[in-house]
């Protein structure tokens, strides 16, 4: 049997530029080997002088890399730390009316900082956790994730192992420090002062001490590795457009007949092999929409120049890095 425990104390105090979370964490809770030690961005992003004034929407595009989509008030964008969320993760709640609060800069470093204060201080060795909430596609409502992490396996791999059945499993990966995260906000609610949290009875994730880990960011996927780099309506705009600067979270170039595919359904016409790439039976008119079906697929139009455009034919190429 296997129990897992979660604790969030109250007394935690509110929580300002400058105060040291490992003082205000120790007195409140009773820590052994092996914890994993659960604190909420928000405090992380105070105590690092992360409050701004002004609003969301002001302070919205110095924290985005770029946006994934727009629908109405929403704007959902990829951070700088590479996490995609709404508003990037900026929150007005909980902070004093007319500021918003910024995720932290690195808050794997931050997690890092707080793991050797506790170690330094009372000689254990504990995993740590920075939270924050977000939402999930294809879900509704939000849940609490791993921004940060150090001193954790932050995910297991099952691939290889065979269950009870012999079966072997191929992409198993759980992301336990998200699975942490969830339990913890569980524990923690919303709007009970409860920023911190202590997870016990999987100290079998905890790494030894001084070796921090891969940290959260291992959980990012690289961008162009994600099937959902941009939402429908601005994947169709950004192939439309055509911007060389626009293509990274398209992926790498898709196979040939992937792309042949595409133009079959699209534009009606075969695609023959060509010692370029491909070769589309259509004219000059159809070339724009040729241009935005290889750009959503890795591809581009050859130059005239290579002499792949003769009258009614028009050729495709992989896009090299």
């Amino acid at each position: 049997m296997t129990t897992l425990t979660v604790v969030a104390p109250d007394g935690a105090p509110e929580v300002r530029p400058g105060d040291d979370l490992a003082a205000l964490l120790l007195p409140l809770v009773d820590l052994v080997d092996g914890d994993v030690v659960v604190v909420t961005s928000k405090v992380v992003s105070k105590s690092e002088g992360r409050v701004r004034a002004g609003t969301r929407d002001e302070a919205l595009p110095g924290e985005t890399a770029r946006v994934v989509a727009r629908r109405g008030p929403t704007t959902i964008v990829r951070t700088h730390h590479g996490l995609t969320m709404a508003a990037a993760g900026i929150d007005a709640s909980n902070v004093e009316a007319g500021t918003v609060v910024l995720l932290p800069e690195d808050p794997d470093a931050s997690a890092r900082r707080l793991r050797s204060a506790i170690h330094e201080r009372t000689g254990l060795n504990v995993g740590v956790v920075v939270t924050d909430t977000a939402g999930r596609a294809w879900r509704e409502g939000q849940t609490d994730i791993a921004v940060g992490a150090a001193g954790l396996l932050v995910s297991e791999d099952f691939a290889g192992r065979v269950d009870g059945h012999g079966n072997e499993l191929a992409v198993t990966a759980p992301a336990v420090a998200d699975e942490i995260a969830g339990a913890c906000e569980l524990a923690q609610g919303k709007l009970g002062g409860r920023p911190f949290a202590v997870v016990r009875g999987r100290s079998d994730l905890v790494l030894p001490a001084g070796e921090h880990g891969t940290g959260a960011v291992a959980l990012v996927r690289a961008e162009g590795g994600d099937l959902f780099g941009y939402g429908a309506r601005e994947a169709v705009l950004r192939a439309l457009r055509g911007d060389a600067a626009d293509r990274a979270p398209f992926g790498a170039p898709a196979a040939p007949a992937e792309l042949a595919a595409a133009v079959a359904a699209v534009l009606g016409v075969p695609a023959a092999e060509a010692p370029y790439g491909l070769e589309v039976g259509v004219g000059a008119e159809h070339a724009p929409v040729l241009a935005a079906l290889a750009f959503a697929h890795g591809w581009e139009l050859v130059p005239d120049t290579a002499g792949a455009r003769v009258a009614g034919r028009v050729g495709v190429r992989p896009v090299t890095p």
